[in-house]
């Protein structure tokens, strides 16, 4: 017997260190679940968090408030965030940057970049010839982009949730604005790159907002579609969404609530900064109206000061929003001189009238892309700090005809607990109800080529091409693949932004080149000449339009078929002939990852492509690869494929395949393509 307790004595102490083992590596795990949430504002942003224990929080910053604003103060051996960069804007206004997403992925000729130096002469904005975009010059040595400031302060906000949830995060929703294009989309994750975030999603800001009311709502939500209107008026710009709820029928759990955004409008300087400048403005002429006579400089010539007058302003705004007049005041504002001055709401509207003549602007145009009537929205919700304005809920309720405006969502963290709910979703360490979300596409992206054609006999022109990929107001995220079937050799096509028709003419200054990229495509003939005597497929190319709203061209492949015998002995040959050779383009993946894989060919819902009808003889067919939800009566089920819109000689029918012998099956090649572009 004691030889056996001796032999049991090992195992018991091994069993025990494997308990202890796998006990740590859940503690560590644990420490590790957090994930967060960035809404980013103009002006200010709100973070928050979920982690074990902590459903959805809101994270409180150094000086124990909710919302931190978005200022970075960069010096030679220091920087400063939020609340302390902002008490340094009076002392350093060179130094302490603040709105500095409006340029993000800008070029340095853009509006933008013009007017942001005319709201903010200190800053010293200098050409980078490599990416035609600005540098800030802080000094002589030191000089940073509009990514990296932001980068900074993304690392700032991570580094907030850390100390809020006491352990290591890095997964991460961040908002962007609805109007972003695939440039400005592109700096923030670049952005976050730097601040070694692991980017989950970036979410449209209206729509984090529309999720936040979702999900807290969810019992209101029934098989009866509600249109509800979200009017968000911000710091720097203005976002008017339709968003429809209903229960609908998904294929993984059943019955679920989804939200679908189904009109946008925006303006994308219209906000409370502007008013802002503008009282600035009016604030400094009444200083050099009161010194006028002293010889003394231009109150506007001086950064300090000009500091002062809008922080001043700032508060000025917010008391007239709840008060008739108010007295401006500033101690030793410049030349040691006090400034005091009586401003009243009046003065401030007149001021800012014809910015409250824009706030009708984005209503039409979400009501113009959602095809819908006011009769339609049930309710118009008020979102963001600018709409505690009163004169801009008076011009908004008398244009939107309703008895009176929803003010039953916190107006300034709404997005950011609706991104960190998609947080959660997203990580794979919670399990949250299921909300599905359909954002729509703002932007519409089409494929332009140019091919030869002939004619007549001997007559050979040129005939210019367009395909929509991903239609203005049409469901992300989603993919598609979009055939070339005339082409035997290397060729180029160029990936645009479609009709922006429904921009203005200053809008589209703003929104730059409408051109994204020019993909050449290298080794189409030598795939010809590997497999001549196997039908060819056509070229595909596989475009993915992400969770994130960003194009990607996921790979080009030229694809052959042939029929074979089904034999055991030369299934093995010819598995290895089918092996696809296939090169990943964009979307990070490098070409040799998937050069030696096998590839299956995968079952493709047709959907006809947009804008013209193909012509006779027209060889570009259009594919879909995702799949919505199944709704439950409220969408029509997609369109069958007509047999006509199929040109001769691409016909493939299921009765003609069933004709076949069954001891005959395709093998199908997808030889290498290369391209150049994104």
């Amino acid at each position: 017997m004691a030889v056996k307790v001796r032999r049991q004595r090992p195992r018991r102490r091994v069993c025990w260190a494997l308990v202890a083992v796998l006990l740590a590596d859940l503690l560590a795990l644990s420490d590790t679940l957090a994930v967060m949430s960035v809404d980013l504002g103009s002006e200010s942003m709100k973070v928050a968090i979920v982690k074990p224990g902590v459903p959805m929080e809101i994270v409180l910053n150094k000086e124990s408030r909710r919302k931190t604003p978005v200022i970075v103060t960069l010096k030679e051996n220091e920087r400063f965030f939020g609340d302390s960069a902002a008490s340094m804007a009076i002392k350093n206004p060179k130094a302490t940057l603040r709105y500095f997403q409006h340029l993000l992925g800008k070029q340095a000729d853009n509006p933008h970049v013009a007017l942001y130096q005319a709201r903010f002469p200190e800053h010293e904005l200098t050409f980078d010839p490599q990416r035609q975009t600005v540098h800030f010059q802080i000094s002589s040595q030191l000089q940073f982009s509009p990514e990296e400031v932001l980068g900074m302060v993304l690392n700032y906000s991570r580094s907030l949730a850390e100390d809020f949830a006491e352990q290591p995060i890095k997964d991460a929703v961040i908002t962007v604005p609805v109007f972003f294009n695939q440039a400005e989309r592109r700096a923030v994750l670049q952005a976050a790159r730097m601040a070694g975030l692991k980017v989950l999603q970036l979410i449209n800001d209206n729509t984090a907002t529309a999720l936040s009311y979702g999900v807290f709502r969810r019992k209101d939500i029934n098989t009866t579609a509600q249109n509800i209107m979200f009017y968000d008026m911000g710091s720097g710009s203005t976002v008017c969404t339709i968003v429809t709820y209903q229960m609908v029928k998904t294929k993984e759990a059943g019955m679920q609530p989804q939200l679908q955004i189904r009109g946008v409008g925006f303006d994308r300087t219209l906000g409370g900064l502007e008013m802002e400048l503008r009282l600035r403005e009016h604030l400094a002429g009444l200083f050099n109206e009161q010194r006028k006579g002293q010889r003394a400089k231009d109150v506007r010539e001086n950064p300090r000061a000009m500091a002062k007058l809008l922080r001043e302003a700032n508060r000025l705004k917010t008391v007239l929003s709840a008060n008739a007049d108010h007295m401006a005041q500033i101690e030793g504002l410049m030349d040691d001189v006090d400034f005091k001055a009586k401003v009243t709401r009046v003065e401030f509207e007149e001021l800012c009238a014809d910015l409250f003549e824009r706030v009708p602007g984005p209503v039409q145009q979400a009501l113009q892309s959602a095809e819908m009537s006011l009769d339609e929205v049930e309710q118009v919700i008020l979102v963001g700090g600018a709409t505690r304005v009163p004169k801009v809920q008076e011009v908004l309720l008398k244009a939107v005809g309703k008895e009176e405006l929803g003010k039953n969502i916190n107006a300034d963290e709404a997005a950011a607990m609706g991104a960190v709910y998609q947080a959660a979703a997203l990580s794979k360490a919670f399990k949250v109800k299921p909300f599905v979300v359909r954002d729509a596409v703002v932007y519409p992206i089409l494929v332009e080529f140019t091919r030869e054609v002939e004619e007549e006999p001997g007559i050979h022109s040129l005939k210019h091409n367009k395909r929509v990929l991903f239609s203005r107001m049409g469901p992300y995220p989603q993919r598609k693949v979009i055939t070339f079937n005339r082409y035997s050799h290397d060729f180029s096509f160029h990936i645009n932004y479609g009709d922006l028709g429904f921009l203005g003419p200053e809008d589209l200054r703003v929104f730059g080149s409408q051109n994204l990229t020019t993909v050449k495509l290298k080794g189409v003939g030598d795939s010809f000449k590997k497999y001549p005597d196997y039908e060819s497929k056509g070229i595909k190319a596989h475009f993915n339009l992400d969770e994130s709203g960003v194009l990607s061209l996921d790979r080009v492949e030229s694809v052959f078929e042939t029929l074979v015998e089904d034999s055991p002995e030369e299934e093995s040959t010819l598995t290895k002939l089918g092996n696809t050779i296939s090169s990943l383009f964009g979307g990070g993946t490098t070409p040799d990852a998937k050069e030696n894989g096998t590839d299956t060919v995968q079952e493709e819902e047709e959907s006809p492509a947009e804008g013209s009808k193909d012509e006779p003889g027209e060889q570009v067919e259009l594919k879909e690869e995702a799949e919505a939800p199944v709704e439950d009566g409220s969408q029509p089920p997609p369109p069958e494929p007509k047999g006509d819109a199929t040109p001769e000689g691409e016909k493939a029918t299921e009765k003609e395949n069933g004709d076949k012998s069954e001891a005959q099956k395709p093998v199908v090649c997808r030889a290498l393509v290369t391209g150049f572009g994104f």
